[in-house]
């Protein structure tokens, strides 16, 4: 394993679920690394340079950029310990599987908060529902994915599951409500320490003030009653 002497910056921004993959593997790697946000809605022409896609997150690796959530998180991977994805070829190949499966569910989410009407929102839920209900058939006694062990997905869902912490304040979808292995693995990455600290702890405000921007199904529920508790409820 090649470790690396260059200096690490994440090129960032606030609400970006991918980010928090990345700042996540760094914490659990204990890797040191400059965290640079930035306004997606005015992307600074230095950023374009290193994001031919123009998205976030980009991992500055001294003066060379690294690219897309799913490939600096391999590099990572690769390059410092502890390796968080599995030896055996097959168990890696079906974590990476799963991996996209987490940015499926992100689409969905964004499906979610987007719903232009109480019917599109219902059944953005009821995709949400199956998508959790798919996770539960496979998920074992836990506390992480793969048990005792934090592995690549983790990283992948801990941000995935952050989104529910504010919807939750919103109302009660339902989309949790037959998975109790799901609920478990929900409340172990809340709790974990790198999962926590990869967001600013205003990062409720934030997506708040986000979700009433929309214009959605979701923003008029919030405008009719007041924020509940943003935290997760674990026994």
């Amino acid at each position: 394993m090649v470790i690396t002497t260059h200096p690490l910056t994440l090129i960032s921004h606030s609400l970006c679920p991918y980010v928090q993959r990345a700042a996540i593997v760094l914490a659990e790697k204990g890797i040191a690394f400059e965290r640079k946000d930035i306004d997606l809605a005015h992307k600074p022409a230095w950023f374009l340079e290193v994001s031919p896609l123009g998205k976030t997150p980009v991992l500055l690796v001294g003066d060379q950029a690294v690219f897309e959530s799913a490939v600096i998180c391999e590099y990572l991977d690769d390059t410092a310990a502890p390796r968080l994805h599995p030896q055996a070829a097959l168990q890696r190949a079906q974590h990476r599987s799963w991996m996209e499966f987490a940015s499926a569910v992100l689409s969905n989410i964004g499906a979610f908060y987007n719903a232009p009407s109480e019917e599109a929102l219902v059944a953005s839920a009821t995709a949400l529902r199956l998508k959790f209900q798919h996770l539960e058939a496979v998920l074992g006694q836990g506390p992480y994915f793969a048990g005792e062990r934090f592995s690549m997905v983790d990283a992948a869902f801990g941000p995935v599951f952050r989104y529910f912490d504010v919807f939750d304040g919103i109302g009660d979808f339902g989309i949790f409500s037959d998975t109790p292995r799901v609920n478990a693995w929900r409340c172990a990455l809340a709790q974990r320490a790198s999962v926590r600290k990869a967001v600013s702890p205003d990062y409720p405000q934030l997506l708040r003030a986000f979700l009433q921007q929309r214009g959605s199904a979701l923003s008029r529920r919030m405008a009719a009653r007041p924020a509940l508790s943003a935290e997760v409820s674990c026994s």
